[in-house]
């Protein structure tokens, strides 16, 4: 089942999933509760319209529709295997407009899917630059969303949740805490980490509070002491990530100029294109 929605976030963010190779996916059977159709068997028609407009579009199906075997829960702790599909944003977008449009949901997957692909397609054209603020600005949304999940699971007060995330630092800078990745780096104890990273960096530490959110929910963690241990084990895993991939190590990244310059000279261009 999908998590209960944060703020506004929508229900399709709300399912999305991240691999261990960074790619984001949707489960076809999750989607297709959102969608609200009952059962498998009525969505599969669905899922084969849109491959065969991927494929018309001379566009490899396989990379967007990953058939997958996996377990589902059929009452009383039985397990069954299922197939299901590993969809990519295009193949949502696809199936989301082959879908039934009388259902509700459709229409929003419809709006959303078209918005959110379009937004990537501008992420990948954006220069470094533009890929920093708009990585800055979903870090801090996650971050919240971060802290509200991790209150739920016992880290109330402000020394709580600055161990908290000394953890999941320590676990992605291969021990660092904060204060010794700022003294690595060659910044104050004022300043903001993450207001100096580059967006390889920044896009490292969003993956790893996007994921240390889902596996509190996800595995329903209580205790400040067992969220810490999550928050250090995903941290962990990104960095064993980065090295598989023949990555730099986030802390040998190079410290790069105030990100709040950046959104400063952003506003201001903002301003001058409006008063034109």
């Amino acid at each position: 089942m999908p998590n209960k929605p944060v703020g506004n976030q929508s229900p399709f963010e709300q399912i999305k999933r991240i691999n261990e190779q960074e790619f984001e996916y949707w489960s076809a059977r999750d989607l297709m509760k959102i969608l609200g159709y009952l059962n498998y068997r009525n969505f599969l028609p669905v899922i084969k319209k849109a491959i065969v407009a991927c494929e018309n579009s001379d566009i490899s199906a396989s990379d967007h529709f990953a058939q997958v075997r996996i377990m589902i829960e059929t009452g009383k702790g039985a397990k069954r295997p299922v197939n299901d599909y590993h969809l990519s944003r295009y193949a949502c977008y696809l199936v989301v407009q082959s879908a039934d449009p009388e259902k509700e949901m459709v229409a929003l997957g419809q709006t959303y899917f078209a918005v959110q692909t379009r937004k990537q397609e501008l992420f990948e054209q954006a220069s470094e630059n533009e890929k920093r603020v708009i990585l800055r600005q979903e870090m801090r949304m996650h971050n919240k969303h971060l802290s509200a999940t991790a209150q739920e699971a016992g880290v109330e007060t402000s020394l709580d949740f600055a161990i908290f995330q000394n953890h999941g630092y320590k676990g992605l800078y291969g021990g660092l805490d904060a204060q010794g990745i700022k003294k690595r780096k060659g910044l104050s104890k004022s300043q903001n980490i993450l207001d100096h990273m580059g967006s390889t960096e920044l896009a490292a530490n969003l993956f790893r509070a996007t994921q240390t959110d889902e596996k509190i929910k996800r595995e329903r963690i209580q205790g400040k002491n067992q969220a810490n241990k999550a928050h250090y084990e995903v941290g962990q895993k990104v960095r064993k990530t980065i090295q598989e991939l023949g990555g730099t190590m986030p802390e040998e990244l190079p410290t790069v100029d105030s990100i709040k310059n950046l959104e400063r000279k952003q506003q201001r261009t903002l301003k001058e294109k409006k008063d034109d």
